[in-house]
């Protein structure tokens, strides 16, 4: 079984009942507190990573080893990122991404050590790319989901995700018309929300959208095989 944690963001104070399900998580797992942060992109400041290491600090969490795909890496810094208690996945440019992980040959392994149990977390961007396809992005680059037709990720999920709902009221329409497309539900997310996924477990954090068919769609309406949809 997967375990993953999909923020929206990172900067909205309600988030912190995900950080606690999180801490939860990899006590329960018996893990230790050592996360790897996966970069979207260029980062030569680090800004995003320090960032990163304080907002985990006060969890408790080590947010201590940095992973730029664009650089090559020893066999010893792989077996080093795959050590970690979790790996975080930058939020930033989703589609660049995608191609870095590809171009780096690294969306397999992480699909790999996921689906082996591993501890998954991804904000904005990387929690898009935790679903099966990044289609909801292009509503962030002027375009349609329901036109993407190269956007596999590391499908993970059995949903696809939308983060920063609030931030254009444009947005939900173009949700309910993209799910008519999409035979998975969508879950839409404002900052203040989340998603965590462990033991077939799905847990809605704050109060995300489930999207359906066009319309709005009340938890107990949507049935996903082989997990159940619960409040943490």
């Amino acid at each position: 079984m997967v375990n993953l944690v999909l923020y929206s963001d990172q900067i909205h104070p309600a988030t912190s009942a995900i950080d606690r399900r999180l801490v939860d998580m990899l006590k329960a797992r018996r893990a230790g507190n050592r996360l790897a942060y996966v970069a979207s992109g260029p980062e030569p400041d680090r800004s995003f990573f320090q960032s990163g290491q304080a907002y985990y600090g006060r969890s408790g969490l080590d947010l201590q080893l940095f992973v730029d795909l664009e650089e090559p890496h020893s066999k010893e810094e792989i077996a080093a990122l795959f050590a970690c208690d979790a790996i975080h996945l930058a939020g930033g440019h989703t589609g660049g991404f995608l191609e870095r992980l590809k171009r780096s040959g690294m969306i397999g392994r992480l699909r790999d050590w996921a689906r082996s149990g591993g501890v998954l977390i991804g904000v904005s961007a990387g929690a898009i790319l935790m679903t099966p396809t990044i289609a909801t992005d292009a509503l962030f680059i002027a375009r349609r989901p329901e036109d993407i037709t190269d956007g596999d990720a590391l499908d993970l999920t059995p949903f696809e995700f939308f983060p920063h709902l609030s931030d254009d009221a444009a947005y939900l329409p173009a949700l309910l018309r993209y799910s008519t497309h999409t035979t998975r539900p969508i879950v839409a997310c404002n900052d203040s929300d989340g998603i965590v996924v462990t033991g077939g477990r799905i847990e809605c954090a704050g109060n995300p959208l489930w999207i359906s068919g066009g319309i709005v769609r009340a938890q107990g309406e949507i049935a996903l095989d082989g997990f159940t949809i619960a409040r943490p």
